[in-house]
């Protein structure tokens, strides 16, 4: 799909600054970014508080206003501008949350509260040991430094040379997984 006119007026009304053209701009693409944000959350098991969830909205934005409106200059117009909204928007909000997940030790207790309310960290070692064994190696790699380790998504990512925005559906598959071994 290629870029429509009404985008492409759009965006070349909000690069040169003209009146209204950010508001335009926020008011068609508020519900993608908004779904995006909560699919995002949703994929790495969170569940997000209203003000967390607008604090997520609000950061991607902002990230493309950012340096002069970098991203949307960088805009390709190979795509629709839905849909590299959206990559833009899940790599925003997947950074946000690997970077309260980091601060998960530091005592933030904003950054806890947003992330442990929706995590799903199983706790019983022995029986996850016991389903480890069932799933194929990079998954149980995965679970076992996430659920065991604690580690991030970002720190996996390094560890393992794994994309970050892989492990969500990763873990969620594995966690299926899991649930159908637990109940077998």
């Amino acid at each position: 799909m290629s870029l429509s006119e009404v985008d492409r007026q759009l965006l070349e009304r909000c690069l040169e600054g003209r009146h209204r053209a950010w508001e335009d701009f926020t008011d068609r693409y508020l519900g993608l970014i908004q779904h995006v944000v909560d699919h995002t959350a949703t994929e790495r098991g969170l569940v997000l508080q209203p003000a967390d969830r607008d604090d997520l909205v609000a950061g991607v934005f902002l990230a493309l206003l950012e340096r002069d409106m970098n991203a949307l200059r960088s805009f390709r117009r190979q795509s629709s501008l839905a849909t590299y909204l959206v990559v833009i928007a899940r790599r925003c909000v997947a950074r946000t949350l690997a970077r309260r997940g980091q601060t998960h030790g530091n005592g933030a207790a904003e950054d806890i509260a947003a992330i442990d309310s929706g995590t799903q960290r199983i706790d019983d070692r022995e029986q996850l040991a016991r389903l480890l064994a069932e799933l194929p190696a990079q998954e149980a790699e995965v679970v076992r430094l996430y659920h065991l380790d604690g580690l991030s998504y970002a720190e996996i990512s390094r560890r393992l040379g794994v994309a970050e925005n892989s492990l969500g559906p990763l873990l969620s598959r594995a966690r299926a997984k899991l649930r159908e071994e637990g109940t077998s």
